[in-house]
């Protein structure tokens, strides 16, 4: 049987992969923290899954939604580049390695942008901790020379999708009318289905030439305008309170999470895999929310 191995991959998007492989006729195997699964303590089972696998996925890291205290950060950062650091020592120790490895990144890894759009080529990296857990992140990935596995590391944007994801929570605002703009409004929205997600791994799969970074978001991003006003027409709810910044440090104290997941400007543009060929199954917002609303 095709076997494909999961890391991290107990999530929203992890879970949403699982099914795909499995109604592909894949052997999926989850390395995770849960007691059913290959435990990342095991180094021998780490290797042993990994040995004659099609494709390695890591999407292991701790949740960002949370307020970035030292524990949290600390969490945060290990829970990424160990994480890495353990997948890339059990692929040296392979003697069958999978001949990809992609791995999860973040679109946050670009510097606030409402001036133009960050591509992989010409993308300015951002500062503050968000950035530097990706570029540590990445930096994990790619310091590891593997002569049998290629390598790719999606920046991935806001991934949306049914029964998960951050769909919920901006459902619930729109739903109990505070569905208005957040913040100033102006800030980019970039996105993307997890269908997408699922396919753009398919691609790369396909192409043995493709490798490095990958900017995985969809080609039309919008601002958190366009983003609250076309939630709102798809859920026919006329009236959208808006927050302003006071009032969202206010509530993401209370919830225990970060205005920067709201505010922060990220325009992402996946220059590579449009110019490689790739066809979004998922390109514009209203029919994206339109599937999954329904």
């Amino acid at each position: 049987m095709k076997k494909v191995v999961l890391a991290g991959g107990t999530g929203f998007i992890g879970q949403y992969l699982e099914d795909k492989f499995k109604r592909l006729g894949y052997e999926v195997i989850i390395i995770s923290r849960q007691p059913q699964h290959v435990a990342w303590h095991d180094t021998d089972g780490i290797v042993q899954a990994l040995e004659h696998a099609e494709m390695l996925i890591n999407l292991a890291g701790k949740s960002v939604n949370c307020r970035y205290n030292r524990a949290n950060r600390e969490a945060i950062l290990k829970s990424r580049t160990e994480t890495t650091a353990a997948l890339g020592s059990a692929l040296l120790a392979c003697q069958n390695p999978p001949p990809l490895w992609i791995n999860s990144s973040t679109a946050t890894i670009y510097r606030h942008a409402e001036d133009r759009p960050m591509t992989e080529e010409h993308g300015e990296l951002g500062s503050g901790f968000s950035v530097d857990v990706a570029k540590a992140w990445e930096e994990a990935f790619f310091s590891f020379q593997l002569p049998k596995t290629r390598q790719a590391a999606l920046r991935i944007a806001i991934v949306l999708g049914p029964g998960g994801g951050v769909m919920t929570p901006y459902q619930n605002l729109v739903r109990f009318g505070l569905g208005g703009i957040q913040g100033s409004g102006n800030q980019r929205f970039s996105w993307i289905h997890v269908e997408d997600v699922f396919r753009i791994i398919q691609f790369l799969q396909q192409r043995e030439d493709l490798s490095g970074v990958f900017n995985c978001s969809s080609p039309y991003p919008v601002t958190n305008r366009e983003l609250m006003q076309t939630l709102r027409e798809v859920m026919n709810r006329k009236l959208g309170l808006p927050a302003a910044k006071w009032m969202l440090e206010i509530g993401a104290y209370l919830l225990r999470t970060e205005t920067e997941l709201i505010v922060k400007s990220r325009w992402v543009i996946p220059e590579r895999l449009t110019r490689e060929g790739y066809t979004f199954a998922f390109e514009k917002l209203d029919d994206t929310l339109r599937d999954i609303v329904r």
